[in-house]
C-alpha cells in the first residue's frame, strides 16, 4: 500500500491510482492545493502494484536524444496560437489525421486545469499552449491504455514525470504510441491559481492565455478575459503579473519539482519539445519574435516522425539547446522563502506573493547598504 511520508517524493502523476485494481487509491489535495494518493487500507489487498509504477520510488536511466532541432510550424496561425513554435500542433495533427487521439492539457469550466483528449482536429485548440498549473490526471493513463490496445495510436503530452508515470503504468512498450514530455521549469499550486483568479473579481471567465504574443513570444504576456462583461481584465506582461512572479520566484511549486525524477532523458519519452530560448544566438537567421520550438528526438520513433512531419528543423545539438534551458536537465532551486509564502498565504491569500517578494529583497537591500557603508569606511 502507497504510503508518502514525504512530499518530496511525489510528483502527483496518479499512476497509483490508476493501476489500483480495487479503485482504493484516491487523489486528494492537501493545505497546498496538491494532489497525493490516500489508500483505504480496508479495501487494499496489499499486491504492491501502486508501488511498483511509482516513477519517484522507481526511476529510469537517463537516455541520451538521438537528436535536436531547432523548429517553426509553417503556419504562422499555428504559431501565433502556440506557447513557442508550434511543433506539437504539428504532431498533434498527424497523429488525428491518422485517426488516432491526442492527450494533453486544458482548462475545465472554472479554468482550472485537467488532462483530456481530444479526437478531431476542430477540437485541438483546447489543447494548445502552456498552462502554468499542475493538471489533474484523472483516469486518463487507463483511457490511454485502452486505446493503445484497441489499435488506435495514441499521442500522450504532459510534463516529464507524468510521462515516466504513465510509461511506468503501461509495464510495457506499444509501437502506437508516442510520448512526448514539455520541458517544465515546475508545477505551480492549482490552490494559489484558484484564489488569484477569485481575486480578479471576474464572474465568468472567457478565455486565459499564459503566453499571449501580442508584443513578441520573448515578450509574451497574460492575457484573462471576462465573458459577461467583453473585457480583459488581466493583460500584463508575464514580468509584472503577480502569479508568473510568484511562479518563477519557485515560491509555489510542488515539493518534488525540486528534485524532478524524470528530467534529464528519464522520462522515457519518444520526444521533448519546449521553447528554444537563446536560439538567436545559436541560430539567428532561425529566430523570429513569432516563435520557435526545440525538439528532441529521444527514440529512432520519434526521430522518425519529426522527420516525416513538415515542421521546418534546423540542426542543432544537445549542449546548444542547454545554454538558456537548464530546465531541460536540472531541477529548479527550492526558494529559500518558499515557507514564508505559504504563511503568509494562509493569513492574506494571493496578497501574499508581493509581500514574500518584498522580504526576499530585504537581505539583499541590507547586504548593498553594508557593501556601500564598508566602501566609504
Amino acid at each position: 500500500m502507497i504510503v508518502i511520508k514525504d512530499k518530496e517524493n511525489c510528483c502527483g502523476c496518479g499512476a497509483c491510482s490508476n493501476v489500483c485494481p480495487k479503485s482504493c487509491i484516491r487523489m486528494q489535495e492537501d493545505e497546498e492545493g496538491f494532489l497525493y494518493p490516500i489508500a483505504d487500507s480496508l479495501l487494499c489487498i496489499n499486491c504492491g502494484k501502486c508501488e511498483k509504477v511509482c516513477p519517484v520510488s522507481n526511476p529510469s536511466e537517463a537516455k541520451a536524444s538521438e537528436a535536436v532541432f531547432a523548429a517553426k510550424n509553417v503556419s504562422d496561425e499555428a504559431r501565433m496560437k502556440s506557447s513557442s513554435g508550434g511543433a506539437f500542433v504539428k504532431l498533434a495533427e498527424m497523429v488525428l489525421q491518422e485517426g488516432g487521439v491526442v492527450f494533453g492539457a486544458c482548462f475545465d469550466n472554472h479554468f482550472e486545469v485537467e488532462h483530456s483528449y481530444v479526437e478531431e482536429t476542430s477540437s485541438l485548440g483546447k489543447l494548445l499552449g502552456s498552462k502554468y498549473v499542475q493538471s489533474k490526471m484523472g483516469d486518463c493513463f487507463q483511457k490511454v491504455k485502452q486505446f493503445l490496445e484497441i489499435g488506435r495510436k495514441v499521442l500522450f503530452s504532459g510534463t516529464s514525470c507524468q510521462v515516466a508515470g504513465l510509461k511506468s503504468f503501461l509495464g510495457h512498450e506499444f509501437e502506437n504510441l508516442i510520448a512526448v514530455d514539455i520541458v517544465c521549469h515546475g508545477v505551480p499550486s492549482p490552490l494559489v491559481w484558484r484564489k488569484y483568479l477569485e481575486s480578479l473579481g471576474a464572474r465568468d471567465l472567457s478565455s486565459v492565455s499564459f503566453r499571449n504574443k501580442r508584443d513578441g513570444w520573448t515578450k509574451y504576456r497574460i492575457r484573462i478575459c471576462d465573458a459577461i462583461e467583453q473585457k480583459e481584465v488581466v493583460d500584463e506582461c508575464y514580468l509584472d503579473n503577480v502569479f508568473m512572479k510568484g511562479f518563477l520566484k519557485n515560491f509555489y511549486l510542488r515539493p518534488s519539482c525540486y528534485k524532478c525524477p524524470a528530467k534529464g532523458g528519464r522520462s522515457c519519452s519518444d520526444i521533448t519539445i519546449g521553447d528554444y530560448w537563446g536560439v538567436e544566438k545559436q541560430h539567428p537567421a532561425f529566430f523570429d519574435e513569432k516563435g520557435v520550438s526545440l525538439v528532441l528526438a529521444n527514440t529512432e520513433k520519434g526521430l522518425l516522425m519529426i522527420k516525416n512531419s513538415s515542421l521546418l528543423l534546423v540542426e542543432s545539438s544537445y549542449s546548444q539547446a542547454t545554454q538558456r534551458n537548464a530546465c531541460i536537465e536540472k531541477s529548479v532551486f527550492r526558494s529559500p522563502d518558499r515557507d514564508y509564502f505559504w504563511k503568509q498565504f494562509s493569513k492574506q491569500g494571493i496578497g501574499a506573493i508581493e509581500k514574500t517578494i518584498s522580504h526576499a529583497s530585504k537581505p539583499n537591500l541590507i547586504r548593498f547598504v553594508a557593501k556601500r557603508l564598508n566602501k566609504q569606511s
